[in-house]
């Protein structure tokens, strides 16, 4: 079965980096990703407008490449999360956490008994056509896939520590641009008030022996937000990457065009 390359990432002490896809649906995205040298593919269905088959011919794409799928979930939802794991994902990403009973839970939905209630409803497909016992495909679930909880608002970081504490939870991520807004600092990333989130997500992670992650649409943040502490790190979005690449094509053209 299959080892999740992000989590042997960050536990040997590397930073793992990642791109958000949410808006083509399409498994190139995963291909060029691999091609690119990332680690982990950010496909996010809470905002992207992806079909059930579509998310799963997604991750299938991803697994064919040393490329970790990790998919953030509409909501806190145990049948999202189900179907999301039993397509192959290998990391779960819960939005808007604020109650640590509420990711507990969820948590719960990700791990099969006896750490969690998750049901069983994997085939062949899921274990990569290999034989194994129903005692060695729940060790390897339980232990492989990352559970990861995005602090993005005034409540949940008020809920830091006890929501960092949750048992199986792996990572706590950062989401900048609704945290920045529940601040009352939207887009200013230098503002105490912001500086001072970001580094209590990193604290909370370092005493409860988990990792801090975070997602920016710009490298230089990215960079920086490296340097900072953040051990798993996503950056901009398969849609802006297009518009870049459109756009500067576009003025380069229209440059060269006839007046």
């Amino acid at each position: 079965m299959r080892k999740n390359r992000t989590r042997q990432i960050l536990a040997d002490g590397g930073v793992a980096l990642g791109l958000i896809q949410n808006g083509l649906p399409t498994p190139e995205v995963s291909k060029m990703v691999a091609a690119s040298g990332f680690d982990w593919l950010f496909l996010d269905t809470e905002h992207g407008a992806f079909h059930t088959e579509t998310v799963h011919s997604i991750i299938q794409a991803c697994l064919q490449t040393p490329v970790t799928p990790i998919i953030r979930v509409p909501d806190f939802q145990y049948d999202l999360v189900a179907r999301t794991l039993d397509a192959g994902a290998e990391g779960i990403i819960f939005p808007r956490t604020e109650s640590p009973e509420q990711l507990a839970t969820a948590v719960s939905w990700a791990k099969f008994p006896p750490q969690g209630v998750r049901g069983f409803g994997l085939g062949v497909p899921n274990i990569g056509y290999v034989s194994a016992t129903f005692e060695e495909i729940v060790a390897h679930h339980n232990k492989e896939n990352l559970v990861i909880a995005q602090i993005e608002s005034m409540a949940g970081l008020d809920a830091i520590d006890e929501i960092a504490a949750v048992e199986g939870l792996d990572c706590l991520l950062l989401g900048p641009a609704d945290m920045s807004v529940s601040l009352g600092v939207p887009g200013q990333w230098d503002h105490p008030k912001f500086r001072d989130a970001f580094d209590r997500v990193v604290a909370a992670c370092k005493n409860n022996n988990i990792f801090p992650a975070t997602h920016f649409r710009e490298p230089h943040l990215s960079i920086q937000a490296i340097e900072r502490g953040m051990r798993l790190v996503s950056c901009t979005t398969d849609l802006t990457l297009l518009w870049d690449g459109i756009s500067r094509l576009g003025a380069t053209l229209n440059e060269g065009r006839p007046k």
